[in-house]
């Protein structure tokens, strides 16, 4: 069967279940005893599984399938949560993506995860590190070892060696010295681990796997380990490798065994019990009772025992086939408007009644082609819990992500590029943007800094900001580091104003840190989230507050969208104003029009507002309207402030296609685009937000 036809869904679904599985586990890591969660991340891993090997991706199959047997302990009460086991299967997720990120890019979806594979065998084994980093044992059996300490074994391991001795295999105690100067112990105890499981099973290891692979260990370690060879072969080949100073292989029997289970009960007596874990049989469990599964709305639900799966809801299309659907609407509105108005030229009953039925059943259509076209930001924002997470755990801090406003919708387009330039903001904010832990207290702050993410509407644009409160970015510090660097004159900082400042982050390579960091630096990578955002036809400011913040406001444009407007008249021209700008329309008289530090102001509800003439600021030649007595004004908003915008006259209410400028026309400040209107004419798109500063 040719499988490439499946490939694009494939890759599809896998991200889907690859997202699920990011978001369940940092769910489940803020709520450990959660049963049902785990449930959920079965599910999606063994989904995954299935899907990886069935398509002929190995690899990824094989690590899922060790993902599985975590989980299967988890959920059957053999096994608790613990920091490794989380920080494990987060690097299992991790591998995974990169996986698919290879498919999805024409690779074969191959890469070594033996390291993360010997570390969930490892859990399996109950060999799990304690917050400490020292090897959380828990129940004892005694050995020596070649660095004088013991190995012990808790009592699934035991089984696990009793029942292989019963079943005719053998069972070896192996004791490992590496020669003192060896450079690279960690190496060769990985050929060591490598040549054994070729043969065999290691069931336990003193140091742990994870110490071992870390070069925590002396010169030496010690393991239990199954097998059809004798000890002496065993001991032979371990002396093949070089760079091996000695090696004691020791059978047991099971008398030494038993003895061993009687230890056990002793060493359990006293130790502490960090992992619950049962004795299993080798046999597989028995499958326990399915717990509550959550359904989120607009995903499938998982198929329900003793009933038939869940018909799906959803299709995918491709995009290009959605660009072509709008721009067909963007013509069919354009001549809609055109019917409208010729309607209203004719005063033809039956062609006004045929119009207005038109306009409502192309009204409805607009909602469903607009909503094709539309994605939550959701989209993107659900990757940065867990890279916050991460990202805080490396750096010791303690880092709350706050997000809201993740249901605004953006055009498809925008979606797919804004990813990386809010990744280098968010990056930034945690690394030099929130103090450590230290810092904070000493600031009278609390230990955990927060970092909101919230995305809103405002006119025909979408804003996302990124807020913290941590240190926040002093302008002094900013002008020093520049005239150090050349960038500027000592006497253009000194005539330069905060914003001024700020932007200077920008300039490509420019940075205030101290020590680059391996994370970020602020203002290493702010030059390419400069350009990205430029290419989309968006900007992006700085406002901060030293000592108390810093807040990155990304300004996007709502691109190839429909959105109602109102339409003016200045002079011989038409504008559009996006009505969710506006707040209210008036007219006032020149006799109200006050002037202010040089700034015209009008009143408004009990306060003064700025009066922007647009005639003037777009170098209108025919209209003027300091000349009449009476001008019309609209009153917009962005967030709390106000503006209003002298005009002549209004048109009236429309629906209009928004089009980019392109490249043809140079950037024009307070212009966001142009819509054909329906007598063929081009209106501007007035960008309100622009008079908002």
């Amino acid at each position: 069967m040719d499988m490439n036809q499946y490939l694009s869904m494939f890759i599809d679904e896998s991200n889907d279940h690859l997202q699920s599985l990011n978001e369940s586990m940092m769910e489940l890591e803020a709520n450990p005893e959660d049963l049902s969660i785990v449930q959920v991340i079965f599910r999606s891993a063994h989904t995954l599984k299935g899907m990886a090997a069935t398509m002929g991706f190995e690899d990824l199959a094989s690590l899922t399938h060790q993902m599985e047997n975590v989980l299967d302990l988890v959920r059957n009460n053999k096994l608790r949560m613990q920091d490794f086991i989380f920080d494990t299967l987060f690097k299992s997720i991790d591998a995974l993506e990169s996986m698919v990120e290879d498919i999805t890019g024409g690779g074969t979806g191959k890469a070594d995860v033996s390291a993360i594979v010997a570390s969930l065998q490892a859990i399996v084994r109950g060999e799990i590190p304690a917050a400490g980093g020292a090897a959380a044992e828990v129940t004892a059996a005694a050995a020596g070892t070649a660095s004088g300490a013991q190995v012990f074994l808790d009592e699934f391991q035991y089984s696990v060696l009793e029942q292989s001795l019963q079943a005719g295999h053998q069972v070896l105690y192996v004791d490992v010295a590496i020669r003192k100067d060896c450079q690279l112990k960690a190496v060769r105890a990985y050929m060591v681990f490598d040549l054994l499981e070729r043969s065999g099973e290691v069931v336990k290891s003193f140091p742990s796997v994870q110490d071992i692979e870390q070069e925590k260990f002396d010169t030496g370690f010690s393991l239990y380990y199954i097998t059809q060879k004798d000890a002496s072969e065993i001991q032979k080949m371990i002396l093949n490798l070089s760079e091996i100073e000695a090696v004691t292989a020791v059978a047991l029997d099971q008398e030494s065994l038993r003895q061993m289970g009687q230890d056990s009960v002793a060493a359990t007596a006293e130790a502490p019990a960090p992992v619950q874990q049962a004795a299993a049989p080798a046999a597989a469990p028995a499958p326990a009772a399915a717990a509550p599964v959550r359904e989120d709305s607009g995903k499938a639900a998982p198929a329900r025992a003793g009933g038939a799966p869940s018909p799906s809801r959803t299709i995918r299309v491709d995009i290009e086939r959605l660009d072509v659907l709008m721009n067909l609407f963007s013509e069919l509105l354009i001549d809609r408007v055109r019917l409208e108005q010729l309607a209203s030229e004719v005063q033809n009953g039956d062609l006004t009644e045929t119009v207005e039925h038109m306009g409502r059943v192309s009204g409805d259509l607009q909602n469903i082609v607009m909503k094709l076209r539309m994605v939550p930001v959701d989209t993107v924002f659900n990757r940065f819990p867990r890279m916050i997470r991460d990202l805080a755990k490396s750096l010791d801090k303690k880092v709350e992500l706050i997000i809201t406003g993740a249901d605004t919708e953006l055009d498809r387009t925008v979606i797919d590029e804004i990813g990386d330039p809010l990744v280098h903001l968010l990056r930034n904010a945690v690394d030099h943007g929130i103090e450590s832990v230290a810092d904070r207290a000493a600031a009278g702050k609390p230990e955990t800094g927060t970092v909101q993410l919230r995305a809103f509407h405002s006119g025909n644009h979408v804003f996302i900001e990124i807020e913290e409160d941590g240190r926040g970015i002093y302008p002094k510090k900013v002008l020093a580091s520049a005239v150090k660097k050349g960038a500027i004159t000592q006497e253009q900082a000194n005539s330069m104003s905060d914003d001024e400042a700020y932007q200077l982050l920008f300039a490509p390579g420019f940075s205030t840190a101290e020590v680059i960091s391996d994370v970020s630096g602020r203002g290493v990578g702010l030059d390419v989230v400069k350009a990205k955002i430029s290419s989309l036809g968006g900007n992006v400011t700085i406002y901060s507050s030293p000592g108390k913040g810093t807040n990155f406001s990304v300004q996007l444009p709502l691109t190839l969208s429909i959105i109602a407007a109102m339409l003016v008249r200045l002079g011989s021209e038409k504008y559009a104003i996006p009505l969710s700008s506006i707040v209210e329309t008036g007219i006032v008289k020149q006799t109200q029009i006050r002037t202010i530090h040089g700034n015209r102001m009008v009143e408004f509800r009990g306060s003064h507002i700025p009066l922007i003439s647009l005639s003037k600021i777009f170098s209108v030649p025919d209209y003027d309207e300091s000349t009449e007595e009476e001008t019309e004004i609209v009153v917009v908003r962005k967030g709390e402030r106000l503006v209003a915008l002298a005009v002549q006259d209004f048109i009236g209410q429309n629906e209009i296609v928004i089009k980019n400028l392109g490249k043809y026309l140079p950037e024009v400040q307070g212009i966001s685009g142009a819509t054909i209107l329906g007598d063929g004419q081009v209106a501007l798109i007035i960008d309100p937000n622009a008079f908002i500063k």
